[in-house]
């Protein structure tokens, strides 16, 4: 990227104007803010922002992409480096701070000299005083939520209180749950809200370890704002949220009566978000008890492997499942429930299947479909408009727009009557009832005769907004008497032009800082230089022309500026009336909001599915207890719909018993990632109510997705890649049901083959025998396929389910080209190909020639166990490891004893060096142990 790329007018940045005394005032109100690591600050200089210090720096390397942009202010000794921003810049930069990154605040300041005043901040969680420069000219796409947190340690169990805000749809919630040492339900609620920041309480009791809770945070990608402990306090809480919660306050005590921790990190986020101090917030919110049961539960493992949301670095928006399904036409409220839908698939089978009933009437009625497409695309953000409404700055544009907007909702209603399918009775029951009850004369019926008799909508085509004169008696006289001194005005105007022998339209009349003038050209004026000179007076002249007045103009454009005066506060005062009326109809704007970015995703989902080359399926869902996961000729919706793609399907048949726990080898780039990928991929798509790309679906409903899929960029955060596995397998371990689903990706590559090996087997039983959830195990080690020779073993479960399969490759026996086939088909892979991937890659001939032999003599040596009762081979054949029967099975169960200790060893509740010594003290007697044991000497 080219230096200059961000840098306005040809590399040239607004230009730094002080004087060294103002420059020296500056820096020492500068110098003196409080140190924030977080915060970049900007100062308004009216046509242009700067900022300085290490934010200069900050901005300089992330925006504009060279240092060039630097400028020093002040002397050497004690000077400041700045940078400045033109208007649009900041929009730019303001944008990725507060919707983008989640690791900076905003401030903005406004003075001069030494003299400067904080008027604006922003987190990621709260935007508000940023929202006109945020959303100008973008949609919302998503609403930020902030949370807090408090977690307890109560007779050795930890127990985390959660309370969020939404305050672009003013909604307060509170949960409270036993949580693990890795906080996973918290994790999971942080995924599901789509929170962008979290408070926590700046001290704890030093019994719980809060990294692990630090680090579930950071994965979410969530500002960590650290309060004090004070703020975490619940008196006066129910009198608080009585003055803004809508509604009685008996519903809002009983339902705090229900929590202990929850109730701090509600004042903690009352305090923090200041939602007192706004008396428009008073009577506006809801609060609701939020279950962390009601979704399947994704943590952000799910989310990266799964790719649900847009990433900045994504080439096309068919990389991410938003971008591909975000196909809706209303103004932003749709891409906020898509947005919230993702990351909350339901659980419910009805639920679900009344989501699909509504994408199915669309797929199968394209009139229906486009019908409303017609109308929803002409819908503004209700959500954002009203939320406009409630601010002290309102004018008559969002009460304008509203009725706009609220206007094409008959129409959308006709549509809807219109359809006589199967599915008729679900539209009325789900859509057409509530329209019917916020569209009757009691409800929106009252706004729109409001809108109509108190606004001059003729005039809003002009792009005016102002109130109808018949509308108060007050505004008609003082708009008659306006339009009288106009028409003295135009009278004077021919008068004048007379008088100095020109044609009316050769002379105009202009309001401006001087208040009404006359202007002539400079050509003219030469022409009548002698009278104007002595009639008239001159007040200016340019090269566009001259401008002059006189004593009867001067006394008419006295008495216009007074009347205007007191017609424009005169329509302040009602325009203030008309605001604070549309006001109290937000309860029918927000239901409107609802119904209609419900219908705005649901036919996205049916046009996604109808408009794909390969068209979707509608799956056949049952509950989780019932029914198996089995997707015919299914495909990956993102890859699928690349440009050049060939996307070969594949089936995946997860039957209890028979194949629900599924070992799938093969070579790399053979397609083991994407298969295990799209299968979580259409499950959550078929429980957020989407149709899927395949053949044929039946998925029994599954509670949550884990995913081991790669091992990310935690070296940067000093966790060593198989730490990091090993992590991320403990919480499948301990998160995991019988009613998730586990996709698992080349397990323990971050350690020695042995090591590796030992962990995948060890898990891939726990998973078996206990888990007994439905699982992909992709896998490089090829001897894991011996697990399913074990099926009806009775020393074990029998029926466990263990089915191996393979992505096919085929290697051409006289070239010894291998081709990728990209199809998963049953039994194990028979053989490596590492070597010819690398071959694949064009590695030099000597490496590989080198490979091939070292692995030609490694497979002579170490061939798979040989159990033989003979002493000896042949002698001068190469040594091969041997075996006895008796040495693996005592081997493998000291093995399975070494596991079993170590799984249950309460590492939780132990610091480091406690849990070292223990595991240590295990690894010397499982040593002693294997002196004895051939087969387990291996593994050492």
């Amino acid at each position: 990227m080219d230096n200059d790329d961000f840098l306005p007018e040809g590399g040239k940045l607004p230009e730094l104007k002080l004087d060294a005394r103002q420059a020296q005032g500056f820096i020492s109100f500068f110098k003196k803010l409080p140190k924030d690591p977080r915060a970049i600050r900007f100062f308004d200089r009216r046509d242009y922002y700067t900022a300085h210090g290490e934010n200069a720096t900050f901005i300089a390397k992330t925006y504009y992409h060279t240092m060039t942009a630097l400028r020093q202010l002040g002397s050497n000794s004690d000077g400041i480096s700045s940078v400045s921003v033109s208007r649009a810049m900041f929009e730019t930069i303001t944008r990725s701070l507060l919707l983008e990154r989640t690791d900076h605040t905003l401030e903005l300041y406004e003075g001069s000299g030494s003299s400067w005043r904080l008027t604006k901040s922003g987190t990621p969680g709260n935007i508000g005083s940023f929202e006109d420069i945020l959303f100008a000219n973008n949609d919302m796409q998503d609403s930020p939520v902030t949370v807090a947190l408090f977690p307890v340690l109560r007779e050795s169990q930890l127990y985390v209180g959660l309370s969020f805000v939404d305050m672009t749809n003013r909604k307060l919630g509170l949960a409270e749950f036993p949580e693990d040492s890795r906080f996973t339900n918290v994790e999971s609620a942080l995924v599901a809200l789509g929170c962008k920041e979290c408070l926590l309480p700046a001290d704890f009791e030093k019994s719980i370890d809060l990294q692990p809770l630090q680090d579930a945070i950071s994965n979410c990608s969530v500002l960590l704002t650290v309060r004090k402990k004070a703020e975490f306090k619940s008196r006066d809480l129910v009198q608080d949220l009585g003055r803004i919660i809508r509604g009685p306050v008996e519903p809002v005590r009983d339902l705090l009566s229900q929590f202990d921790f929850a109730l701090g990190a509600l004042g903690a986020l009352v305090s923090y978000a200041e939602l007192l101090a706004d008396d428009t917030n008073y009577g506006n919110y809801t609060i609701e008890k939020y279950n962390l049961d009601r979704y399947m539960r994704l943590d952000s493992a799910a989310v990266r492997a799964l790719n649900i949301s847009e990433g900045k670095t994504d080439l096309n928006k068919n990389f991410s499942l938003f971008g591909l399904m975000n196909r809706t036409c209303t103004a932003g409220m749709g891409k906020r429930l898509l947005n919230s839908w993702l990351k909350q698939p339901l659980l419910n089978v009805e639920e679900i299947n009344n989501r699909l009933d509504m994408v199915q009437a669309f797929a199968e009625d394209p009139e229906l479909c486009q019908g409303l497409r017609q109308h929803l695309k002409r819908i503004s953000d209700i959500d954002r408009l009203t939320h406009a409404l409630r601010r002290k700055s309102a004018n008559l544009q969002p009460v304008v727009k509203l009725y706009q907007s609220c206007r094409r909702i008959p129409f959308i209603k006709d549509v809807l009557e219109q359809y006589n399918g199967q599915f008729s009775t679900l539209v009325k029951t789900r859509f057409l009832g509530s329209l019917e009850e916020w569209l009757a004369e009691n409800r929106y019926g009252r706004f729109s005769k409001l809108v109509e008799t108190a606004i001059d909508l003729d005039q809003v085509d002009n792009g005016e907004y102002r109130i109808s004169p018949l509308y108060s008696s007050d505004l008609a006289v003082l708009k008659d008497e306006l339009s009288e001194v106009e028409n003295h005005i135009n009278n004077l105007q021919k008068h004048t032009a007379s008088d100095l022998d020109l044609s009316v339209d050769k002379m105009k009349i202009e309001k401006g800082p001087f208040g009404h003038v006359f202007r002539i050209s400079k050509k003219d004026e030469q022409k009548v230089r002698k009278k104007l000179t002595t009639n008239y007076i001159i007040i200016e002249t340019r090269k566009d022309g001259v401008k002059f007045t006189s004593t009867k103009l001067k006394k008419l454009g006295d008495q216009y500026q007074a009347l205007f005066g007191e017609y424009t506060s005169c329509q302040k005062k009602i325009v203030d009336n008309v605001v604070q009326v549309s006001c109290t109809f937000s309860e029918v704007f927000e239901n409107f909001s609802a119904i209609i970015s419900e219908l705005d995703v649901l036919q996205s989902f049916a046009d996604l599915a109808i408009s794909c080359p390969v068209r979707y399926v509608r799956p056949d869902i049952t509950t989780s207890e019932e029914g198996d996961i089995i997707l015919q000729g299914s495909r990956h919706p993102c890859l699928e719909a690349q440009d050049g793609v060939n996307f070969i399907p594949n089936d995946c048949t997860l039957v209890r018993g028979k194949s629900w726990f599924q070992i799938i080898t093969g070579p790399n780039m053979g397609g083991k990632s994407t298969f295990i990928r799209q299968v979580g991929v259409n499950i959550l798509m078929a429980q957020v109510g989407s149709f899927v790309p395949c053949d044929q679906a039946s998925i029994s409903v599954r509670d949550c997705i884990f995913a081991r899929v790669g091992a990310g960029d935690c070296q940067l955060r000093g966790v060593s890649t198989f730490m990091q596995e090993m992590l991320e397998t403990a919480s499948i371990l301990k998160g995991a049901s019988e009613k998730s689903l586990i996709i698992i990706d080349e397990l323990g590559r971050g350690t020695s083959t042995y090591d590796g090996f030992g962990l995948a087997w060890a898990i891939c039983e726990h998973l078996v025998e206990v888990t007994r959830a439905p699982a992909l195990f992709a896998t490089h080690f090829h001897e894991l396929t011996a697990l399913a020779n074990r099926n009806g073993d009775q020393q074990h479960v029998p029926d466990l389910g263990i089915a191996n399969y393979h992505v096919g490759a085929h290697i051409d026996p006289s070239s010894r080209k291998l081709t990728m086939l990209y199809k998963v088909e049953p039994g194990a892979c028979d053989q490596s190909f590492g070597i010819h991937v690398a071959e694949f890659a064009n590695f030099p001939e000597a490496v590989i020639a080198l490979a091939k032999s070292k692995a030609e003599e490694l497979e002579d040596f170490s061939t798979a166990p040989n159990f033989s009762d003979e002493p000896s081979d042949e002698v001068g054949s190469k040594r091969k490891r041997v075996f006895s029967p008796d040495d693996v099975t005592r081997g493998a169960a000291r093995a399975r004893l070494l596991l079993e200790d170590f799984a249950a060893l309460p590492l939780d509740e132990m610091d480091g060096s406690k849990a070292m010594e223990m595991v240590a003290k295990l690894k010397s007697e499982f040593e002693k142990d294997a002196a004895s044991n051939p087969w387990l000497q291996q593994f050492l």
